[in-house]
């Protein structure tokens, strides 16, 4: 650096003392060019001056044109006339054009001196080439001018890895340029700036032709080795990975400089703000050097303290709950108490401007947090000036009602608050916000007004709506699915092309996409039309894959084990149709179901499909043999309300009814025809079939037997379910359901269409159909009335791989002929579980454990598992 410095200081005396520039500048006068020419060609009379002139300006004249000079030419006259005019040099000539070819001569005259002028010559094919020919012809008059010199070559010296023509395609001085001091100068920092040379030099010496100008360099060593000592907590390859220097590049000081910055703050992101980094370089053979970075890593700093000052309203104990960075305490060897994390502290300046201005104290300033690093502690004061709180005073609407004011303000929150709430008025501004679109006026503007009354304590607040013109869908675009056909994705808008925007009926678009399971992303956004009052509504999905291959399976000691397998198309050639086959073979139960639904039947939301199925299922006491098939219809009756109905043919074979069964039971010994039809009302408003996270689902369903068959019944069930979103994406559940049936005459009431509960969709921890009722003999029967309750509290676990776990609390129990449901005889039990909606379909793990066990055969609880492999 010193070199660079006195080299810049000896050109710089180099530049002021050089005769090749001139002192003072030189006069000169160009004169308008004859031009002789059949062509039209009078406008050069002055351009050709012109780009003299621009030529000689920057060379050192001071140049002035006299356009409507026309003549006499003669020596005499154009000395009197530069002297006249104070000028130094006449520059005048002509041009002569004949076909395409041009010559053009040019003469200078030195007014004050007896000399003959100086004359330039040069030729040329073509307009296109004319004025480059008058430019050089400039440059070479500038050299006569002012008595400069050329350059007749440019070397370069001392380099050995990095090409001379490089160098020399960066510099500005070149073979046949005019040799300038000053071009010289910006030639040195130029190569400097290269970032490859620790020193430069320049000689100029005179040669037949002129100057032969060498740049003389000496490179910057390359790294041959990059050593890290004294490491403890990152090892060598983090840190490295960290450094912008790699082994074999050119060492470069300020970029050294910089990694050692890099590597710091690596160890202050873990708290250890007491690190100390130095470089040391040792140079090798051939112009390389190893680099070595020594570090003092020093221990790990931690919070001490934070101090609060200015702060009356709340006290630092509250203001610390509202902050995530906290003070060391006992546990901190277990947790992260004490950990500083810089952008952390930042995020809670603004956590505590929000704490505030949620509470009223809109003047709130929250200085930014002063830190103190004392050995192993920080110290963090925090000072804050929180103003007046201040109440809501009134509330009003202006601009665009297309309610009364009255209607409006009930939807406000703010209204309702004590203090003033800045977060409230935000929510209130979407909420008229959304409701304006839902009218059409997708582009309307509310912008809430406040007006603060220091002295009484209160905000005014008027919310200025703005409605613009109503909008319209001018297109719907469809982007992403490779499978599934537009017109099953279309059908699940109530909007359409041409209909007026509503951003409510948008919604709930998107919220149907994400219920049919098709896809693993919905993404929708609008963007303007072909005018300002149409949208393109653009719909872009990412597909999963809805055909699956499922498994499922349980195990008790009582039971055994059970296995199932169902393969399913739940988007038949992409037209949203399900196809299903499924079998479960067990100890107790084997099945086997094929199953269609067309969910959009004549291209209306009527869904319709069929069931044939063979079962074969032990019940302990005795053993169903059935087949049947089913038909089914449901319909859309509200907002998220569907009906249904089905009629169901079965044939059921009850054998190896054991000889202490209830007579009951007895009784079904043989074939047992049903003929019934089911009818049921549900409401669905979950956002999602699988690990639902808010919405509810109710139904009511009515079942009748005894349309022919020997089967005859009526059967009635209420269920109710509902989800709860709370904070940090917990969910808390809550599921009820009620059941009752009553034998009709003409006909039985089998066993097998009462009630039981257990299992993992009833009180879970019992066995499947392990709660049930009792005869007037104390035999076990199927009850026909039925209670059950369940709780579930669901924290996520990975929201990326949708990982959730929960705890539940199940209860429930069955009653027979002249029981009434007794809660306080509920069977109740506990546990948990993992849910888990992965790439190869659903899956459940959990656990039940029975509180109130009767007996050794319920003592403990069950395991249960399902799962499934997508394809």
């Amino acid at each position: 650096m010193f070199k660079r410095i006195v080299l810049t200081m000896v050109l710089s005396l180099f530049v002021l003392v050089s005769p090749s520039i001139a002192a003072v500048k030189v006069s000169v006068i160009v004169l308008p060019f004859t031009i002789n020419a059949k062509e039209d060609l009078k406008y050069l009379r002055d351009k050709i001056p012109a780009v003299i002139r621009d030529q000689l300006q920057p060379e050192g004249a001071k140049v002035k044109m006299l356009e409507g000079f026309s003549g006499p030419y003669d020596v005499k006259t154009l000395r009197r006339l530069g002297t006249e005019q104070g000028a130094d040099q006449v520059v005048w000539g002509s041009l002569t054009w004949i076909n395409d070819r041009f010559s053009l001569d040019a003469k200078t005259l030195k007014t004050f001196a007896a000399l003959p002028p100086e004359s330039f010559f040069t030729e040329g094919k073509g307009i296109e080439t004319l004025l480059d020919k008058v430019a050089k012809l400039a440059r070479n008059m500038a050299i006569k001018l002012f008595d400069r010199q050329k350059v007749a070559e440019v070397r370069v010296t001392g380099n050995k890895r990095i090409e001379a023509d490089a160098i020399k395609r960066k510099i500005s001085t070149a073979a046949g340029e005019v040799f300038l001091a000053q071009k010289i100068s910006k030639d040195l920092k130029t190569i400097y700036n290269m970032g490859y040379f620790d020193d430069i030099r320049i000689e100029a010496e005179p040669g037949a032709d002129g100057q032969i100008v060498t740049f003389i360099v000496k490179e910057k060593p390359t790294i041959r080795h990059i050593r890290v000592k004294g490491n403890l907590v990152y090892d060598d390859d983090k840190i490295l990975e960290n450094t912008t220097l790699k082994r074999g590049a050119i060492l470069n000081i300020f970029r050294l400089r910089s990694d050692v910055q890099r590597i710091e703050a690596l160890y202050k992101e873990k708290n250890y703000h007491n690190v100390k980094v130095e470089h040391k370089l040792r140079d090798v053979e051939n112009n390389q050097t190893d680099v070595e970075y020594k570090i003092k890593e020093g221990g790990r700093v931690k919070v001490k303290t934070i101090k609060f000052v200015g702060n009356n309203a709340y006290s630092a104990k509250k203001l610390k709950k509202v902050i995530e960075t906290d003070e060391k305490g006992f546990l901190s060897i277990f947790t992260a108490s004490g950990e500083l994390d810089p952008q952390e502290l930042e995020y809670d300046r603004n956590r505590l401007a929000a704490f505030y201005l949620i509470n009223g104290y809109t003047d709130v300033k929250i200085a930014e947090p002063q830190l103190k690093f004392e050995g192993k502690w920080i110290y963090i004061t925090i000072k804050i000036e929180e103003g007046i709180q201040y109440k809501v005073g009134t509330v009003d609407l202006a601009g665009d009602l297309m309610q009364p004011a009255a209607e409006l303000k009930k939807k406000l929150k703010i209204i309702s608050e004590a203090v003033f709430n800045r977060k409230t008025a935000s929510e209130d501004v979407l909420t008229l916000s959304d409701l304006y679109a839902d009218f059409g006026y997708a582009n309307a503007k509310v912008v809430p007004l406040t007006k603060k009354n220091r002295k009484k304590g209160i905000v005014d607040i008027t919310y200025d709506i703005a409605k613009g013109s109503q909008v319209y869908f001018e297109r719907i675009t469809i982007r992403g699915n490779k499978k599934t056909r537009d017109k099953v994705i279309r059908r699940e808008f109530k909007i359409k092309e041409q209909d007026l925007y509503n951003r409510q009926l948008l919604k709930k678009g998107v919220r149907n996409l994400h219920r049919l399971e098709f896809f693993e992303n919905v993404k929708v956004d609008t963007v303007k039309g072909s005018a300002d009052d149409k949208v393109v509504l653009d719909v872009e999905v990412t597909e999963r894959p809805t055909g699956s291959l499922s498994f499922g399976g349980g195990y008790s000691e009582q039971d055994g084990g059970f296995v199932m397998a169902e393969i399913s198309q739940r988007n038949l050639f992409g037209r949203g149709q399900k196809l299903t086959l499924k079998g479960q073979v067990g100890q107790s139960n084997n099945e086997f179901t094929l199953g269609f639904t067309e969910p959009w039947l004549f291209d209306i939301p009527l869904s319709a499909g069929f069931d044939l199925y063979k079962r074969k299922t032990d019940y302990d006491q005795y053993e169903r043999d059935s087949y049947g098939a089913a038909v089914r219809f449901s319909y859309p009756l509200f907002e998220y309300v569907r009906g249904y109905l089905s009629y169901i043919f079965d044939d059921s074979n009850v054998i190896d009814i054991e000889a202490g069964a209830a007579n009951s039971i007895q009784e079904l010994a043989g074939h047992n025809l049903t003929s019934k039809i089911i009818s049921k009302i549900r409401y669905d408003s979950r956002n999602r079939m699988f690990n639902p996270s808010e919405g509810s689902e109710h139904s009511f369903t009515a079942q009748y037997a005894g349309l022919g068959g020997d089967v005859t019944f009526t059967k009635f069930s209420v269920e109710s379910a509902k989800y709860f979103p709370l904070f940090w994406g917990t969910v808390f559940f809550i599921h009820g359901q009620v059941g009752y049936v009553t034998h009709n005459s003409g006909g039985i009431l089998p066993d097998y269409e009462r009630f039981y509960l257990g299992g993992m969709n009833s009180v879970r921890g019992f066995p499947y159909r392990g709660i049930h009722a009792a005869d007037a003999n104390g035999d076990i029967i199927g009850g026909d009335k039925l209670a059950q309750f369940n709780v579930e509290y669901i924290f996520p676990l990975s929201k990326a791989q949708q990982v959730v776990g929960l705890v539940f609390f199940d209860a429930g129990n069955v009653f027979g002929d002249g029981e009434t449901i007794d809660i306080l005889t509920f069977r109740q039990s506990v546990g948990g579980g993992i849910r888990w909606f992965s790439p190869v379909g659903p899956i459940r793990i959990e656990y039940g454990h029975i509180i109130d066990a009767k007996g050794n055969t319920e003592k403990g609880g069950r395991w249960e598992l399902a799962f499934g492999a997508a394809f």
